[in-house]
This record gives C-alpha cells, structure tokens and sequence, in this order.
C-alpha cells in the first residue's frame, strides 16, 4: 500500500462517512417504522428531535462524498508514475481488479448522495417534513453502496504493488482492448457526435420547456439522466481526440493532467453537477402537490433547473470550442 496523502485523506473521509452514515440509517430505520407527525408521545417528539439532529449530520459529510470522487481521481492521477506501464489514472486503476469498481462506485454514490441533499433540503422547506420516509428510505439505499465503496477503495489502495507491470491507457482505450470501450472507440465518431449533441440539444430544450411552462419536469430530470451516460461514452469516442489532437488517443482520464490544463475535471464537474440538478427536477417533480412544499419546491426546480442547463451548456461549448480549435478533423 502508497501511503501518499491524498490515499489516507480519502480512507479518512471514507470511513467517517461510513461511520456517520450507518448511525443514520439506524436512526433512519426508526423513522421510517414509527414516525407519526400527528402523535404526541414521547417517542414521536424523541424522533423528531433525532430527525433534526441526523439530517444536519448527514448534510454535512455527504458534501465529502462528492469531493471525494475528484479527490479519488486526482490521487490515482498522482500515483501512476509508480507503476510500470500506466501513464494516467487509467493504468493506475488497472493495477488491480479493484479500482474500477471502487470508480464506478463513486459515480453512483456522487449521484445518489447529490439527490438525497436535494431532498433533504425540500423536505426541511416543510413543518410537517413530507418527505421524511422518502428521504430516509433513499438513506437506506446508499448505506450498502456507500460500504461497499469504502471496501473496494480499501482493497484497492491495499493492494497497489508498484512491482506490477499495468496497461497504458493507450491499450485499454484501442479498437483491439476486450473491454467495454473498445466498442466504444469501434464506432464511427459521426453517429457518435450526433448523438451527443442530439441528447445535449434534447435537454436543454426539455429543460428551457419546464423553465417557460413549469411542465415536463420527469421528461427533463429523465433526459439529464440519459445525458451524463452519453457524454462519458462520447468523451471516450471522438472528444478526447479532438482535444489530444490524435485520432487514436481516446483516454478519458489524460483530460485531467496538466499539459490538457485540467481541461477534464471541468467537463467532468459540469456533465456531474448538470446530472445531479437535472435529475433531482424530475425526482421533485412527483411532490410538487403536496401543500407543506407547494410554493419552496417549485422554487427549488427553478433553481436547479437553471444549475442544469447552464452545467449542460457550459460542458457542451467547452466541447465545441475543443472541436472547432482543434487541428484535428475527424468529421470532415
């Protein structure tokens, strides 16, 4: 194992969040089984007071959650000049069977933990908290996943042997690598980028539609979540080269060093953050009726909405400036 700072920062950060998380749920689960606003005994005003108390405390390490994902990349990043063969976190990862999964883990626990302040912050708008259920049942869902994280991050930087010989990111990410994003790479980047684009353009019109009408929340919080897949799958087939300016060079992760001016923890953020606000329109959508909210959620929805069209929009112009400057020409 690297003890390298960013590698005891983020174990750190991930078993404090384990650790606050699986105090939550215990009290979560209490909530959920005999929370009852319109009792008066002793326990239901035990669990109110508890509600208070744990969502303050998960509100305020989930934001850790999200940090840790960049921090993760960046520290992986950092290391890969130990392992012979690995040129960018994508060799870096390939060390073992483990850092993938512990990647792919931290974009599904981002996602879900950036829903969840979503929906801790509508239900705290409402005196009678109705969406408290909701809220602790999604809390529920993200324990197991947010451990199974925290273990394959352990695994993974435990198991890091700078003896072993990894892949380079330009094998991994080639026509002839038997992985998911040699399919990937196989496709024509034409379809690709109309694709993209066609999504892109799909969301912002969706979402400038529920900004105008206040309607056709779920087709925009739908077409948000359609988009962040999209954009990495596009990423991976025709962007990256036009900002490497190679035809063949198709690594994701090379986006974040220095000589591309950390060009990809900006898309990257943009593509999470419009993901995140756009999908928690839709998730808001189905308790726009309730009465203790009405008003504070549509609000909310606004808010986001704006966060995700202006997220969309700045990472597709940032593509396009890529395209347009580029000395590449792959759509010619």
């Amino acid at each position: 194992m690297t003890l390298a700072p960013g590698i005891v920062a983020l174990q750190v950060c991930s078993f404090l969040v384990s650790a606050m998380l699986l105090v939550a749920a215990k009290e979560g689960t209490a909530i959920i089984r005999h929370w009852d606003l319109a009792s008066g005994s002793e326990l239901q005003l035990a669990l109110e007071r508890r509600t208070y108390l744990i969502s303050t405390i998960v509100a305020v390490f989930l934001p850790l959650q999200l940090l840790s994902l960049f921090l993760f990349i960046g520290t992986v990043d950092g290391i890969s000049h130990l392992f012979t063969g690995a040129m960018c976190a994508a060799g870096a990862l390939k060390v073992n069977a483990f850092g993938y999964p512990a990647l792919l883990l931290k974009v599904v626990t981002f996602l879900l933990a950036g829903i969840w302040l979503i929906l801790n912050h509508a239900d705290n708008e409402g005196r009678d908290y109705p969406l408290i259920r909701v809220k602790y049942w999604l809390l529920l869902l993200m324990v197991p996943l947010i451990l199974a994280e925290t273990t394959t991050q352990g695994v993974y930087f435990w198991r890091l042997n700078p003896d072993i010989i990894t892949s380079c990111c330009g094998s991994l990410f080639s026509k002839g690598s038997k992985t998911l994003a040699s399919g990937i790479v196989s496709a024509p980047a034409a379809p690709m980028a109309l694709s993209f684009f066609g999504v892109m353009a799909a969301t912002l019109a969706s979402g400038a539609w529920f900004l105008v009408t206040k309607r056709g929340g779920y087709l925009f919080g739908g077409m948000s979540g359609i988009a962040f897949p999209t954009a990495i799958a596009s990423v991976i087939s025709f962007i990256s080269p036009y900002i490497y300016e190679l035809p063949s060079h198709h690594c994701p992760f090379c986006l974040l060093q220095r000589e591309y001016h950390f060009i990809g923890y900006v898309l990257y953020a943009l593509l999470l953050a419009g993901t995140v606000a756009g999908t928690g329109v839709g998730m808001l959508n189905r308790y726009r009726e309730v009465p203790s909210i009405k008003g504070p959620l549509l609000q909310m929805q606004k808010k986001l909405a704006v966060v995700a069209l202006a997220s969309f929009a700045s990472a597709a112009l940032v593509v396009i400036c890529k395209m347009v400057f580029s000395t590449l020409r792959l759509l010619t």
